[in-house]
């Protein structure tokens, strides 16, 4: 009898096997992608650059190439039990200096029927499709997952580049959506160093419509920010992976112009910054917390009167704000000095002035001016430091030994380079490769002017980060007149979250909240 036994029971678990197959429901695809003719006319079309419409397809190819497939699934009912299946799933927030939104888990594995169902039919059907169109061969590698957009979410500039990923995809299941609810997919144009430029097209979501573009050096694009507060953006989205298209060099930009303090004297002090900050003592207090923890922020640093003043003159109509970029780096406002009245030009000369650089020296502890006593530590390192640029100078360290003492005793000379910078609703700042490769020891500096009521949840702050990492080391919220100061080592880099339009509240003071400004310096011993 027990042999008999045997037998049944190893059947149960491949009977289970073939249930959990049957499971998946087969989703149909749109007809115009069952026409050889429409696929070869795509084909063609794809391979010269040129558009063309086929019924529900579409193929644009300004600012670059790009296909719009409405009615991708052919069945209703599909479409609302795959939108069901995946709100049941859950979501994680993704929050760092390029995004904010919900992402759902990799649905390489999910085993709901419809979710299982599209995912044979892309990464099957679909992709062998899309592989003919391109004339390309794509990998078998499934790489999809769900993302929620809700109120101020949010996706920068990028172009999508990363080793394998040759077309992306995106399949909308939104309900009824307006350009006026945010949440659009921006392509942007690029120049001739393939850095992004403008917005020039701009795809409102549509349920049951895939968008999907080739990964390139310029597929630069970006999902607005959601300005619906009662809709969800619910999307799919994902690779195909294949051969990388070939990428021309990065752009180096040109770094930023550094100067020498101005010369000036402590009665620029004594006119600008609160008194209390001029005594010994405290400064002495202030070093020590600094030397622990490498950042401090000083409340009501400037004269009360002084900082009416320059708030106000912030507001004024004659400073014209230039627009920096490019956006995959940074999109805020800078004032051109030429500009500026009176008052931000002596805030500014402030700054940078020789007395400045000794009291930030005071605070810090850092060698910013040449009456800065240097600590043993100090001593040692830049001797180090001379005596291997001495040998790779010479090749040689066989100098006469009073060459190399006048050499020594040369000083390094302190300098800096600043700005004054209005952020709105849509201004960030974003980590990128080419500021982590240039990346050295520096003290940051910012003076905000944002109003009493300025808001975490609105954006703005500045985020320190490891090099390659995840994690937050530090966050400075912008703060009415409190002096920031950060220093930041070889493998900190920063940048400052998006400023999302909860800032353009009804309930909110137009005056204060519909821009705010800072001066932002970075001094270097």
């Amino acid at each position: 009898m027990a042999s008999k036994r045997r037998p049944v029971e190893s059947v149960k678990p491949e009977k289970k096997r073939k249930r959990k197959r049957s499971c998946e429901e087969p989703a149909e695809l749109c007809s115009v992608l069952e026409d050889q003719q429409v696929k070869q006319t795509v084909r063609e079309a794809w391979g010269q650059k040129t558009a063309c419409t086929q019924g529900d397809l579409e193929l644009d190819c300004h600012p670059f190439p790009h296909c719009i497939i409405r009615n991708f699934l052919s069945n209703e009912s599909f479409v609302e039990n795959l939108q069901r299946e995946l709100l049941q799933l859950n979501f994680h927030e993704k929050s760092n200096d390029l995004y904010k939104f919900k992402q759902s888990d990799d649905l390489k594995k999910r085993t709901e029927p419809h979710i299982a169902g599209l995912r044979s039919a892309l990464f099957g059907r679909f992709r062998s499709w899309l592989g003919e169109v391109l004339g390309v061969e794509l990998e078998a590698t499934v790489d999809i997952s769900c993302a929620k957009y809700e109120y101020t979410d949010v996706l920068l500039c990028h172009d999508d580049e990363l080793e394998g990923r040759r077309v992306a995809f995106i399949l909308y299941l939104v309900p009824p959506w307006e350009d006026s609810d945010g949440g659009t997919l921006d392509l942007y144009t690029t120049d001739s160093n393939f850095q992004p430029e403008s917005i020039v097209k701009s795809l409102v979501p549509s349920l049951n419509t895939l968008v999907l573009f080739e990964v390139s050096p310029v597929s630069f694009h970006q999902v607005s920010e959601v300005l619906t507060e009662d809709k969800c953006r619910l999307s799919l989205s994902g690779w195909f992976h294949g051969p990388s298209l070939e990428r021309p060099p990065r752009h180096i930009e040109a770094p930023v112009p550094r100067s020498l303090h101005l010369p000036r004297d402590e009665t620029l002090l004594m006119e600008w910054v609160n008194p209390m900050y001029m005594d010994i003592s405290y400064q002495e207090q202030i070093q020590e917390e600094f030397e622990e923890n490498s950042e401090i922020q000083l409340k009501d640093f400037l004269q009360e009167e002084k900082f009416r003043d320059v708030r106000e003159a912030l507001r004024l109509s004659q400073i014209q704000w230039t627009k920096r970029g490019p956006p995959n780096k940074r999109c805020y406002e800078a004032a051109s000095l030429d500009t500026l009245p009176q008052c931000l030009s002596e805030c500014l000369e402030l700054l940078r002035s020789e007395a400045f650089f000794l009291l930030l020296s005071n605070f810090t502890g850092l060698r910013l001016h040449y009456l800065c006593p240097a600590d043993d530590e100090d001593e040692d390192e830049d001797e180090e430091k001379k005596d291997i640029q001495d040998g790779e100078a010479t090749g040689s360290s066989s100098e006469p030994s009073s060459a190399n003492t006048s050499r020594e005793k040369e000083p390094s000379i302190p300098v800096c380079c600043g700005e004054v910078r209005r952020w709105a609703p849509g201004g960030y700042t974003l980590l990128h490769d080419a500021e982590a490769a240039q990346a050295e020891y520096a003290l940051d500096l910012v003076l905000p002017f944002c109003g009493a009521d300025w808001q975490s949840e609105f954006g703005g702050f500045t985020c320190y980060v490891a090099n390659e990492e995840d994690e937050e080391l530090l966050t400075v919220y912008p703060e009415d007149n409190s002096l920031a100061l950060v220093y930041r080592d070889k493998e900190t880099l920063k940048f400052v979250k998006h400023v999302n339009h909860k800032s353009l509240s009804e309930s909110a003071d137009s005056s204060t909240r519909r821009a705010f400004y800072d001066f932002s310096f970075v001094y270097y011993e």
